[in-house]
């Protein structure tokens, strides 16, 4: 990869950085983009939102394609895009719920309906999934407005449905999909609907929660849910951590204002204290992802 960012060079959000992390995140990131302008295999990416520009290595999948199924448009990025951005695979993204209302409050009375919302979402997410060449696939589901309930079985049913006639034309595909550690319905619903369909493979679903409380609670109510079905394997993403930044700068209509993304990356530097020392005696990393295989215990 094109000028991997110094581990070292990296804002952490503890001792002299717990406060001030959110800034020193979008400096690095400032300091990143400087350092990818002009180089040579660089993209640009342009933020639906702001319009602003963005420079990016495009990735060079191989491998085993992976098919991520997705409830909304931002929730693999968020979660597990790291991974990817570090060791690409041909991917397809399905993504469920395709038509929301879900803007930032401040940009609610620019985007004020289902359709004005939902055209700015895919037009984030084609942008973020450009640099990992993904196919991409909207069921037109409509998301889930509060107070929130459990999921209805007869959606479940008819998720189920639409995904298997998707799955039917990738049949030497993996499946990844969210954990569904948060409790929101549309995550369940997705999480239900992947594990009828074979799904082994899962990504912790926490890192857009504003406290850790709220992430801590989701994953104590999390393991009592799952018992000791499911066995959490970490992924290293601080080379891609920058670069997984930018793809965040692609959902502004979420991620607003900015300085709001420093919540996942955040929460991938507390994932990363339980990386296991490198076998060659390298220094451990400093940023993580959290997935899950179905069929393991804790």
């Amino acid at each position: 990869m094109i000028g991997e960012p110094q581990v070292t060079r990296l804002p952490l959000p503890d001792a002299d950085g717990i406060y001030t992390f959110p800034t020193d995140l979008l400096t690095a990131h400032r300091a990143w983009m400087d350092c990818l302008t002009g180089a040579k295999e660089i993209m640009t990416l342009t933020a639906p939102l702001t319009l602003a520009p963005y420079w990016i290595e495009p990735r060079k999948p191989s491998g085993r394609p992976v098919v991520v199924i997705e409830p909304h448009h931002d929730d693999f990025v968020l979660s597990a895009s790291g991974t990817f951005l570090a060791r690409p695979r041909p991917l397809s993204v399905v993504t469920v719920f395709t038509r929301s209302r879900s803007v930032h409050p401040s940009l609610e009375s620019t985007y004020n309906s289902v359709e004005t919302v939902s055209g700015l979402r895919d037009r984030e997410a084609a942008q973020s999934l450009l640099p990992l060449g993904a196919a991409r696939v909207g069921l037109g589901h409509k998301d889930t407005e509060k107070p929130y309930r459990a999921p209805e079985p007869a959606q479940v049913d008819r998720i189920t449905s639409e995904l298997g006639e998707v799955l039917d034309a990738m049949d030497d595909a993996e499946l990844l999909a969210p954990a569904a550690v948060t409790r929101h319905p549309d995550h369940l619903a997705v999480h239900e609907a992947a594990r009828r369909l074979g799904c082994r493979w899962f990504w912790e679903d926490v890192a857009f929660w504003s406290t850790y409380g709220l992430s801590g609670c989701d994953r104590q109510l999390f393991r009592q849910r799952v018992r000791d079905v499911f066995e959490p394997e970490l992924e290293d993403i601080t080379a891609t951590v920058l670069d997984k930044v930018t793809l965040l700068h692609m959902h502004g209509s979420q991620m607003h204002p900015a300085r709001k993304m420093y919540r996942p990356i955040r929460h991938a530097h507390t994932v990363a204290a339980n990386l296991l020392p490198d076998p060659d005696s390298r220094p451990r990393g400093q940023f993580a992802e959290r997935f899950y295989r179905l069929g393991g215990s804790w």
